[in-house]
């Protein structure tokens, strides 16, 4: 049988995998796990191609536990079942030893489905690992999510994916035997997409092509032998990420054509209508934010639309929440304005709040002083008066910069009016 090269190469042990240092390094918390055996319920979340399932295996393996694997694609509530009651009937119930159950884009399952896992994730008959491409948040329920850690997989870096060519070359059984020189390796990076699995398979489709002893791995050589036509929308794959990036961008760029051709693109597809939503959702106080307030309430009614009506009508509700936004003014000062904030927090620490501004809800709070001296900004003129609200330490510092739009212009102003030169407005 001939086995793909990715196959052949996906590491058993921790020691062969690559990247995902930050987990699987010395210092990573699921290093930590797998080398004491205590291994909780997981769910990997990451692009696809990056080692989710290999890391499952990889688990399984070092902590010898019994490994069953479903794909959400093509299973239902009576096979997850059926290993449940496999698991129960080999006396795993809260052992060290239960049974690993890996279930591949577990956001495909239903709520039933993911409903039936529950009670055996929750009284220790399996370990759950799922792995997801979808932000985990949105699609595995609560109660399954309280019941599991959630860890994120980041894509391979350029010298990973150098790195798993290299290998293929030293190690695999049968390219390890090849004259294979590998002058270049941007058309491969490019045409994988980051993905591991593509890699492999397109530098083995290019290998197998030679009838030469030795072979020359070029840019040029890589592009002509693959015959790239871009394939349907996949919604797990590349082109997921590719138009969901052009359809973001396109809206920033206040381009509505380009935009809804994509948001075609992607309903032609099959893609999931509240992700678009929930997308725009974000868009709408990233990007344009307080430059037209009202996109975030056209965004939030168009994603409460969609998930109420479905298809196909919800086409029209996307169009028209995509349009609206693509022809909005844009600001990302909200988005600069938190950014800023979350990285004074982490330079400066917790820095002690101004005394006149804290919560006094006991009497030896407001002997030491709690909530002394606050002014009531609605008892004075034009409801403002001035009074220091950030801690000492980092007073005056400016984080909301307004941009340069018709409504940010006027809270500048306002601003300004209201604190002098204290801010810089």
């Amino acid at each position: 049988m001939n086995i793909p090269l990715a196959e052949r190469l996906r590491p058993q042990n921790l020691d062969d995998y690559l990247s995902q240092q930050h987990l699987v390094g010395k210092n990573g918390m699921l290093y930590q796990q797998i080398k004491s055996g205590v291994i909780p319920s997981l769910i990997f979340w990451g692009p696809p191609g990056i080692g989710k399932t290999t890391l499952a295996n990889i688990i399984a393996n070092e902590s010898e536990r019994p490994f069953f694997k479903l794909s959400a694609i093509n299973s239902g509530v009576k096979d997850i079942r059926e290993i449940i009651d496999k698991a129960k009937k080999s006396g795993g119930l809260f052992t060290a030893k239960n049974p690993i159950l890996f279930i591949d884009e577990i956001h495909r399952f239903s709520k039933s489905q993911q409903d039936s896992l529950l009670e055996a994730v929750e009284k220790g008959w399996v370990t759950l690992i799922g792995a997801t491409t979808e932000n985990p948040s949105f699609e595995v329920i609560s109660a399954l999510l309280s019941r599991c850690q959630v860890y994120t997989l980041e894509a391979f870096s350029k010298a990973d994916l150098e790195a798993l060519l290299k290998r293929a070359m030293d190690k695999d059984e049968i390219l390890s035997k090849l004259d294979i020189q590998l002058q270049e390796t941007e058309a491969l990076l490019r045409l994988s997409g980051g993905d591991a699995r593509k890699l492999l398979n397109i530098f083995e489709l290019i290998v197998s092509s030679f009838d030469d002893e030795k072979i020359i791995v070029t840019n040029d050589l890589v592009t002509k032998q693959v015959q790239h036509k871009p394939a349907r929308y996949d919604k797990t794959g590349e082109q997921h990420y590719d138009i969901i990036s052009a359809f973001i961008k396109s809206i920033r760029g206040s381009d509505p054509n380009a935009a809804v051709y994509y948001l075609a693109r992607m309903i032609e597809g099959g893609e999931d209508v509240k992700f678009i939503a929930r997308r725009l959702l974000i868009l709408a106080s990233e990007d344009i934010g307080n430059a037209n307030p009202t996109a975030l309430v056209i965004a939030n009614n168009c994603f409460q639309a969609v998930s109420v009506i479905g298809n196909p009508e919800s086409r029209i509700i996307l169009s028209q929440c995509t349009t609206y936004l693509a022809s909005s003014p844009k600001s990302n000062a909200a988005y600069e304005a938190i950014n800023k904030a979350q990285q004074l927090v982490k330079e400066t620490g917790d820095l002690s709040v101004p005394l006149p501004i804290r919560n006094a809800p006991t009497k030896l709070m407001k002997e030491l002083g709690y909530g002394d001296k606050y002014k009531y900004a609605h008892n004075y003129e034009n409801n403002f008066v001035d009074q220091e609200f950030l801690p000492e330490e980092i007073s005056g510092t400016q984080l909301y910069n307004p941009g340069n739009n018709t409504r940010e212009q006027a809270q500048r102003n306002y601003l300004k009016v209201l604190w002098k030169e204290k801010y810089g407005y």
